[in-house]
């Protein structure tokens, strides 16, 4: 925005060099617009480091918000339970508990329910094309 200025500069240069005085009524208004175009370069000048410091305060927001979630979402990481299958109520105790991987044998057509220790059986229902071939 510099250039706003420096041809508002060249103008006033201009203005004298050329003797325009306020003697007459052009001379007035001529001055008159070429200190309102210095008030507006000043005013744009303003505005432009203005924003330059929201553009930085923005880009330290960000920064910040970048990092909060970084940390947020890496904890959440550490305690998600990837091994977890189903959310299942026990038709023994009627509690409800997280069915994990590591409970389940694939051999085996029952695990125990990890509240009331009790068998729960399993019926395997499988859509893929391996199970419904009549090799398997």
């Amino acid at each position: 925005m510099r250039l706003i200025r420096e041809r508002v500069a060249y103008l006033k240069g201009l203005a004298e060099g050329m003797q325009i005085n306020d003697s007459t009524n052009e001379g007035k208004i001529i001055k008159a617009m070429i200190e309102v175009l210095d008030d507006i370069a000043l005013s744009v000048d303003d505005l432009t480091e203005v924003q330059q410091q929201l553009e930085e305060h923005v880009d330290d927001i960000d920064e910040d918000l970048a990092e909060l979630e970084r940390l947020i979402y890496d904890e959440d990481d550490e305690y998600d339970d990837d091994d977890t299958i189903a959310e299942l109520e026990c038709p023994h105790c009627h509690k409800v508990f997280e069915l994990k991987d590591d409970m389940i044998d694939d051999n085996k057509e029952s695990f125990k329910c990890p509240l009331c220790n009790e068998d729960i059986s399993i019926q395997w229902e499988c859509d893929c094309d391996e199970c419904n071939s009549d090799e398997h």
